[in-house]
């Protein structure tokens, strides 16, 4: 089958040494640490075959994620910028939806013809962090597209455990289509799900909630806090483009951060009271947290979902002063997140077609992943029909 691979050389940077654990597994921990030189190369690869409790899947539709961007990106070194965990090489590719071909035995619930979305934390289960309710802190966990096979591919194969169903949605909107294309969103959006209401702990109902970053995590964050009650919703973002599919996300104010300190538009819009709950989806901590430590409401929380591998200074007497928290959060497993957001989609209380700002042929994939480090669109989706 066709597939998108990436490659990369095993050369840790000057200073740092991979542990015992890296070198056995060949999977770097922090793949901009020892990565280098990134290669996005098509070609032929063997048709997976699902094992005992998997089906074999036709992808339909994919998103194309930041990460796998940091992916194909370098820094001046020749290191990716990507700092998650990667074991090459991989088929490149994890924010899928796709159609059940083959069911192989030990399988429940899915049957050939089905449509489902696909989770792309793959979580063992049985260690103690799975068990205890941080899935997405196993420390044996695999991610589809970076450790595992990715859907960059035409087929792929996949544990019924990671599959959710799509047939009420494609029912609900009458269009196998759109259910395909919403499905692909699901990923990124519970991604920030995990983060607000899994890791932070949500927000009460007419809380003012701020989002740093307006790329498809922080998009997502801003669906989600307007489904969830916000009373006002203010967005933050550097890039026109995206300051755009902001608005039509349902932010209230999209603001360029450069124009103005983003705290004293969070005051003054505010009325002086701050931030509930402010979503750091930029990537950029250095830049933000001054910002973040100023607008703080008594009791708010900040939720921490942006990577980007550097160390940020943080003000901690402000959360002494203002009662408030930090929440770091990885992923999207556990936490009922994509079932939730699937019910939140069946019910047409989550309007997020508006993220989707390009869509390119699966022939045309390393056009569309190129294309992303533009960084002006919202989510880039790739379609395999």
């Amino acid at each position: 089958m066709k597939a998108i691979v990436l490659d990369a050389e095993w050369a840790p940077r000057p200073g740092y040494t991979p542990s015992p654990r890296e070198l056995q597994s060949r999977k770097a921990t922090m793949a901009s640490q020892v990565l280098r030189h990134p290669r996005f190369v098509p070609m032929e690869v063997p048709d997976p075959t699902p094992a005992h409790g998997q089906v074999l899947l036709k992808v339909r539709a994919c998103g194309v994620c930041g990460s796998d961007t940091h992916c194909y990106e370098h820094d001046a070194d020749g290191y990716v910028l990507f700092s998650g965990p990667v074991r090459v090489p991989v088929t490149v590719g994890h924010e899928y939806t796709a159609e059940v071909l083959e069911v192989a035995p030990g399988v429940r619930n899915l049957r050939p013809g089905m449509l489902v979305a696909a989770e792309g934390m793959l979580y063992c289960g049985v260690c103690e962090a799975c068990r205890t309710g941080h899935p997405n802190q196993c420390p044996d966990l695999d991610m589809v597209g970076f450790s595992s096979p990715g859907a960059y591919a035409e087929y792929i194969a996949a544990s019924e455990r990671f599959l959710w169903s799509l047939d009420p949605l494609a029912e609900r909107l009458g269009s196998a289509d759109r259910a395909l294309e919403l499905g692909a969103l699901i990923e990124p959006i519970a991604c920030s799900y995990n983060g607000m209401f899994v890791s932070a702990g949500g927000f009460a109902p007419g809380g003012n909630v701020v989002v740093f970053g307006c790329g498809p995590i922080g998009l997502g964050a801003i669906a989600l806090a307007r489904a969830a009650g916000a009373a006002s919703v203010l967005a933050f973002e550097t890039i026109p483009e995206r300051r755009a599919v902001a608005e039509a996300m349902g932010a209230d104010g999209v603001y360029d951060p450069r124009e103005a300190p983003a705290a004293e538009i969070i005051r003054d819009r505010t009325r002086g009271w701050g931030a509930d709950m402010m979503v750091e989806a930029a990537g950029a901590a250095v830049q933000t947290m001054p910002q973040i430590e100023r607008a703080f409401a008594p009791g708010g929380k900040m939720v921490y979902l942006g990577r980007t591998g550097l160390r940020a200074p943080v003000m901690l007497d402000v959360l002494v002063t203002q009662a408030a928290s930090i929440a770091g959060a990885r992923g999207h497993a556990g936490g009922g997140c994509f079932p939730r957001i699937l019910r939140l989609m069946e019910a047409e209380r989550l309007h997020v077609e508006p993220m989707i700002t390009r869509r390119f042929p699966f022939a045309r994939t390393l056009e569309a992943v190129a294309t992303s480090c533009d960084r002006t669109d919202g989510k880039i989706l790739l379609r395999y029909d």
